[in-house]
């Protein structure tokens, strides 16, 4: 089983509109409401390529209830934590005229000592019947910046696998407890290796680097460039198939539930990464985070060169 642990969990919502303007009544033509979070993107992604999933992290409100209940249908299972407010919601405006697309994201409930604690009871339940637990997102409110740390050590000892998908001081604070799996993008990338940016000829240099400090795979996400990897003391170049992308939203989420799937069944780091990456590309192709059509997957896998250097 895969558990994916959302802090910060929403209701990732998008109205379409035609001609956006801000100061003008907009009338909204449809709308898709989901559960959201990366970690919930995680699990839905794991259901869709046939993976046994369970969700925890924060919920409150109806908003919570709300999360709770759409990952429930789709048979992930959920175990999250209830606290005072209401979770956030992210508001995601698309005109269709012009393709743009505006962003509201809320800020979260307040989490205390009481919750922080019992999140990580919930971790290390959950994380002695898993074979691998995604810790993916941001941290809500109230929480100290080394929590993904302390998880990371309460998920390991309960005898799971660790996988660390976060970013700023929450990311770099975290791979001191050397998690079994960090995903920077290219942006990450460069900053945890004390860099502004990296040429495209570093990114394999500053990928072993970190492995270097004991994290056993290093796999960063480059977008239309595919992904590089340092796992085990071998580098890959991942060459990701040519897509229609819809929506590059979440597609680093699909990533990282194919790579934690593939885990739990044995493959080896090549078959790993190409099941990760047609993953990433089968959700590129749809306008939804957290979602896929198996049978794009199927046919892409085909698709991915993975390169050993």
């Amino acid at each position: 089983m895969i558990v994916t642990v959302t802090l910060n969990a929403a209701v990732d919502k998008t109205y379409y509109v035609s001609g956006f303007a801000a100061g003008a009544v907009q009338r909204v033509r449809r709308q898709i409401a989901e559960p959201g979070g990366k970690g919930n993107n995680v699990a839905k992604i794991v259901r869709l390529l046939g993976g046994e999933a369970a969700a925890t992290g924060f919920s409150a409100g109806g908003a919570g209830a709300f999360i709770e209940e759409r990952l429930a249908a789709r048979g992930i299972g959920t175990a999250f934590v209830r606290i005072a407010g209401e979770s956030r919601t992210c508001l995601n405006i698309v005109d269709e005229a012009s393709g743009a697309s505006t962003e509201l994201l809320e800020e979260g409930p307040t989490v205390g000592d009481a919750e922080l604690a019992e999140i990580k009871e919930a971790v290390g339940r959950l994380g002695a019947q898993a074979s691998v637990v995604v810790l993916s997102g941001s941290l809500p409110a109230g929480a100290p910046a080394d929590l993904y740390a302390e998880l990371v050590d309460t998920a390991r000892s309960a005898g799971a696998r660790v996988y660390l998908d976060a970013s700023g001081e929450a990311l770099a604070l975290g791979i001191r407890a050397k998690p079994d799996l960090i995903k920077p993008n290219e942006e990450e990338l460069a900053r945890l290796t004390g860099r502004r940016r990296l040429e495209a000829d570093h990114w394999t240099e500053a990928a072993a680097k970190l492995h270097g400090q004991g994290i056993r795979q290093v796999c960063a996400t480059l977008g239309r460039q595919g992904a590089v990897a340092c796992m085990d003391g071998k580098l890959y170049r991942v060459i990701a198939p040519s897509v229609s992308t819809v929506s590059a939203v979440g597609c680093g989420d699909a990533f990282m539930a194919g790579m934690a799937y593939a885990d739990e069944l044995g493959l080896p780091a090549a078959d790993r990464l190409r099941m990760a990456a047609a993953a990433g590309a089968a959700a590129a192709m749809t306008d939804r985070a957290g979602e896929l059509d198996p049978a794009v997957y199927e046919r892409l896998l085909d698709s991915v060169e993975v390169l050993p250097l």
